[in-house]
C-alpha cells in the first residue's frame, strides 16, 4: 500500500509540473526593468524592446501582461483582438546621457554637430529610437545621424550600457534610465519644446491559457498609489487619475 501510495505523488506531481511551469509573466519596456519588480516582485519578467516584445506576443509567447514604452505597439496588439484595452500608466522625457567623466566635453545636444563622435543611438522600430528621432527632426538634428559614428541599439538599457561602459560618448535615453544609473552618467537635458510625448500603455494579454486574474491584479498594483509612488521615485513621470 505504501508504494503503491508513493507512486500515485509521484504520478500527481509530474502531471502537476506543467502546470506550474505556467508562471505569470509580464513582458515589459527594457527601460521598466527597475521600476516593475519594485512594484511587484511575484511575475516572471521578461524586458526587452517593445518591438521585440510586440512580435513575440504575436507569434504566441507565453505572455500575461504587455508593459509598452509607446502606445503604438500596445495598440497595435488590441487592433488585432491579442490584448485587452491599453491604458496609459506612466509617462518620460528624453536626455543625452553621456559617461560620468563626459571625456568629449560636450555641454549639449549641439555639440554633436561637429561630428566625429560615438553616438549610441535606438534603432528607428524601438520607441527609444522612433523618439530620438522625433526630437531630431523637431530640432533641426537628424544630420548628426550621419556626421557622428552611430551605433544603432536594440534597446535603452543597451544604449545606457555602451555609455556608462565609455563604447560610446553620448547615446539618448530616458531621464528614468538616467536616474538609475546615475552613479555612471552624466545627464545633459533636452529642450521642452522638442520633446515628444512619451507615454507608456499596459494590457492584459489575450491567448489559450492567459492567467487574466492575475494580469488584472498586477495592473491594478501599477495604477494604485504604491505603484504611482514607486514609478515617480525611478523618474517616471504619472499620468492625472482618471
Amino acid at each position: 500500500m505504501r508504494l503503491r501510495a508513493v507512486l500515485a505523488l509521484a504520478a500527481a506531481l509530474v502531471l502537476a509540473a506543467p502546470a506550474a511551469a505556467q508562471a505569470f509573466t509580464v513582458y515589459g519596456a527594457a527601460s521598466l526593468s527597475a521600476a516593475l519588480p519594485q512594484i511587484d516582485n511575484s511575475p516572471r519578467y521578461n524586458f526587452a524592446g517593445s518591438n521585440q516584445l510586440q512580435l513575440q506576443i504575436e507569434r504566441g509567447a507565453p505572455a500575461d501582461v504587455f508593459a509598452s514604452a509607446s502606445p503604438a505597439e500596445a495598440q497595435a496588439l488590441f487592433r488585432a483582438g491579442r490584448c485587452s484595452r491599453p491604458v496609459t500608466f506612466a509617462t518620460n522625457v528624453l536626455v543625452l546621457v553621456t559617461p560620468r567623466s563626459n571625456p568629449a566635453g560636450l555641454r549639449s545636444v549641439y555639440g554633436l554637430r561637429g561630428g566625429n563622435h560615438r553616438l549610441a543611438v535606438g534603432t528607428a522600430g524601438v520607441p527609444i529610437g522612433a523618439y530620438t528621432r522625433q526630437l531630431l527632426r523637431r530640432m533641426q538634428l537628424t544630420s548628426i545621424l550621419t556626421t557622428n559614428t552611430v551605433s544603432l541599439e536594440p534597446n535603452v538599457n543597451s544604449i545606457v550600457a555602451k555609455v556608462g561602459l565609455g563604447s560610446a560618448d553620448a547615446g539618448f535615453a530616458y531621464v528614468s534610465d538616467w536616474k538609475a544609473a546615475a552613479a555612471r552618467l552624466h545627464r545633459i537635458n533636452l529642450p521642452t519644446w522638442a520633446q515628444p510625448p512619451v507615454r507608456y500603455q499596459m494590457c492584459a494579454v489575450r491567448r489559450p491559457g492567459a492567467d487574466t486574474a492575475n494580469a488584472n491584479r498586477f495592473m491594478a498594483r501599477v495604477l494604485a498609489s504604491r505603484g504611482r509612488a514607486v514609478l515617480a521615485r525611478f523618474g517616471f513621470g504619472v499620468p492625472p487619475r482618471g
